[in-house]
């Protein structure tokens, strides 16, 4: 009981030093998530430009896996910067971080595209992507190490919920910049050279950023940890080959960061992937609304990072992953009522439907681009996944295949034999078909409910922040100071790198491959009710824990 007592008592205020530590680590890290995210809101762009080779359905995918690639050489980069930042300190660990992260954003909009290097411009493109990764990958335990092991007891959760909302403001700063650019160079300027701008920028925010942190001093803990010689030789083996912190690490990335990946990028990113995509609202208008649901969401990071300081980290956490696991088909589909009604009215009316054989259907998923697409079923599922028509699947028998949209049925083709006229009588009696049925090209701009569509984003933003806002505070709880760095990072970008950021493409794989525009969502669902249940049965909470032993 005298041990809670003292572990609820705050200071009054933030000392001038705190303030800065936290300014300087957020904004830092502001920028690198930046740099992070601006690739994936012009993913589409990326698609047109470095992928050329293969259909637009595979292109798109594509370019959300290069997109996933950054995600998935995280956790190699918390392996290595997280062992370094055990070993040498949290400040010159993270400073390396963003310089990494700066170039390798401005080299991307220095990079040439398909049309004039070939097929190496994707190649250095995934490169410098997995660069990024490496980055964030260290990035983000240093930042939040360094600022809990500066912050007082009982308000931990409070002052790093500020680096905790550094991933919005991130995503808010692309998309704004992006919006400028938008807004101010015609669109086929922009698709052809204008989306270099937003990564050329990066050099100006890595300048600030280095500048910034040089000011920095190392972390209190770690140095009374270096001054009593207690620090870890070998963080990385002390981590994860004993079993004792292993089994810590592991329940961290099952009852924890996996549910707060998913419900994070299902509210924010996929929101925009979502919009654009699959309900076809213009990409400018897809950021503003986007934007307007992180302005509404946004301050709730630091709400629920200081609400967990009173009540906990666990209920804030869990409460989240439920929320989002139970709500997110019913609020996506009020998405689609407020963003594209004439599209949710033409499925009703008019529902869409492929019959073909299921053994001559491919997965729309041609991540290498070898993969041609020629079958009948093929070629109708592909035909309605690019004009955005969702469609049921019905099972008949042989290699023939047919669209049936309401009354009408077109018969589809095999693209290894038809010839030129064929394909032309296809388009034209598909097109026209889905025009008679009052299928919209894309959502029309004056019957979109923006004002309903930035509530509902803003509500998953909200779902988001609930999971992310006291997460840092929660990892930095469970592991002692000697390998905190290692072992906080690794699952962290586990549960980010791969179950969040896999998770555009594989929704929108999932969807290609099924034709319902919400089957994608079944992936977060699932993660975040799962985490639900073991975080609710085997996590800790540590809201009260010293974390200045060990």
């Amino acid at each position: 009981m005298a041990r809670n007592k003292v572990a609820r008592v705050r200071k009054p205020g933030m000392s001038k030093d705190e303030r800065r530590v936290i300014f300087a680590s957020s904004l830092g890290t502001m920028f690198e998530w930046y740099d992070f995210f601006v690739y994936g809101a012009l993913a589409t762009i990326f698609s047109k430009q470095f992928f050329t080779g293969v259909n637009e359905t595979a292109a798109f995918i594509f370019a959300l896996l290069v997109f996933a690639a950054g995600f998935a050489v995280r956790p190699f980069g918390a392996l290595v910067f997280g062992r370094l930042g055990d070993l040498v300190g949290r400040k010159y660990t993270f400073l390396v971080t963003i310089i990494i992260m700066g170039l390798s954003t401005f080299l991307v909009g220095l990079l040439p595209t398909y049309d004039s290097i070939g097929i190496a411009a994707p190649i250095i493109l995934v490169l410098l992507r997995m660069a990024q990764g490496l980055a964030i990958g260290g990035e983000y335990g240093g930042a939040a190490t360094y600022v809990a092991e500066h912050a007082p007891q009982g308000s931990r959760g409070a002052y790093t919920s500020w680096i905790q909302m550094t991933a919005t403001a991130g995503l808010f700063l692309s998309l704004i910049v992006i919006m400028i650019c938008r807004a101010f160079i015609p669109a086929e300027d922009f698709e052809a050279w204008g989306w270099r701008i937003p990564f050329l920028l990066s050099f100006l925010l890595l300048g600030i950023s280095v500048w910034i942190r040089l000011k920095l001093d190392e972390s209190p803990a770690f140095k009374k940890m270096q001054a009593e010689g207690k620090g870890s030789k070998q963080p990385l083996r002390e981590s994860f080959a004993r079993w004792p912190n292993l089994k810590i690490v592991l329940l961290a990335l099952f009852g924890l960061s996996m549910g707060e990946a998913v419900v994070w990028y299902t509210g924010q990113f996929y929101a925009l992937i979502f919009l654009t995509q699959v309900l076809k609202v213009d990409p400018l208008t897809a950021s503003i609304l986007v934007a307007g649901g992180l302005v509404i969401g946004t301050p709730f990071f630091v709400i629920f990072g200081a609400l967990s300081d009173t009540i906990g980290r666990k209920p804030i956490i869990m409460t989240g992953c439920l929320l989002g696991a139970l709500t997110y088909m019913p609020i996506f589909q009020a998405i689609t009522h407020y963003a594209n009604p004439a599209l949710e009215l033409a499925q009703m009316s008019a529902p869409v439907t492929v019959s073909a054989d299921p053994d001559t259907c491919s997965l729309q998923f041609n991540p290498v681009g070898v993969s041609a697409f020629t079958s009948p079923c093929d070629v109708a599922k592909s035909a309605l996944v690019k004009r955005g028509v969702p469609y049921d699947n019905v099972t008949i028998s042989g290699p023939a295949a047919e669209i049936h949209v309401g009354g009408a049925r077109i018969g589809s083709y095999d693209a290894k034999i038809a010839d030129a006229a064929t394909k032309t009588a296809f388009d034209k009696a598909l097109t026209a078909a889905l025009s008679e049925a009052q299928y919209p090209a894309k959502a029309v701009e004056s019957e979109i409910n923006k004002m309903m569509v930035v509530l509902l984003i803003g509500v998953l933003v909200i779902f988001g922040a609930m999971t992310y806002g006291p997460i840092a505070a929660m990892l930095v709880e469970l592991f002692p100071t000697r390998i905190r760095y290692s072992s906080l990072s690794l699952p962290y970008h586990i549960g980010n790198g791969w179950f969040g950021g896999f998770m555009p493409p594989v929704a929108f794989a999932i969807i290609a491959a099924t034709g319902s525009m919400y089957d994608g969502l079944w992936y977060p669902i699932i993660v975040a009710g799962v985490c639900f249940i073991i975080g609710m049965i085997f996590l800790p909470e540590t809201k009260d824990r010293d974390i200045h032993q060990g």
